[in-house]
């Protein structure tokens, strides 16, 4: 976190906490009040001060106002750079896959060391060549489509991302039970 974030909490540490006003898409675009946030150092500074707490609470901490997030499918958006390795849209790089999952057949979530996220759907495509079999095997066109349909198993090759060496299998998961499975909580709500 920023310097004048710490200070401001050191100096005023009891600012009650904010609810149901800051949201981040399933793409990493932060809202407002539903409204996107279009100024591009805000966006910037929300994205080095985001943070969880010890419930899998999500947060940007305002100075010394820890405002909560509502997140449409995951605490982070993982978009695929050139060089084929992951970065979050707030620009941090993972180094270890530990889990993953196809949410409801159309998204897919993955568990780093930096936290729980999903792929940005525009890089979608371009994930789906880190897809294999259990022996790590790419999958031909027939086989993908099989087993995105569920009708054989589908693992992920982390060597193909830049996140290690293993061959994880792609859990199936509806979206009401991705939060507990991948432990963050989606809509905080105020106690």
């Amino acid at each position: 976190m920023d310097e004048t974030v710490l200070a401001a909490i050191a100096r005023w540490p009891d600012v009650p906490h904010v609810y149901g006003w800051l949201s981040l898409t399933a793409r990493g675009e932060w809202r407002l009040r539903g409204e996107p946030i279009a100024n591009a150092a805000m966006r910037e500074f929300i994205g080095r001060n985001y943070a969880s707490d010890e419930r899998g609470r999500w947060y940007f901490q305002n100075g010394p106002q820890r405002v909560y997030v509502a997140l449409e499918l995951a605490p982070f958006v993982y978009r695929l750079q050139s060089d084929g390795r992951l970065c979050t849209s707030t620009s941090l790089m993972p180094a270890r896959l530990h889990a993953a999952a196809l949410v409801d057949g159309a998204a897919f979530v993955l568990l780093t060391d930096v936290g729980p996220g999903n792929i940005d759907d525009r890089d979608a495509e371009r994930f789906l060549s880190s897809l294999t079999d259990s022996k790590g095997r790419s999958l031909c066109e027939a086989a993908m489509e099989r087993a995105l349909g569920g009708e054989q198993p589908l693992w992920v090759s982390a060597a193909r991302l830049a996140l290690g060496d293993s061959i994880l299998p792609v859990q199936r998961l509806g979206v009401e039970a991705l939060a507990a499975a991948f432990g963050f909580v989606a809509e905080p709500q105020a106690p």
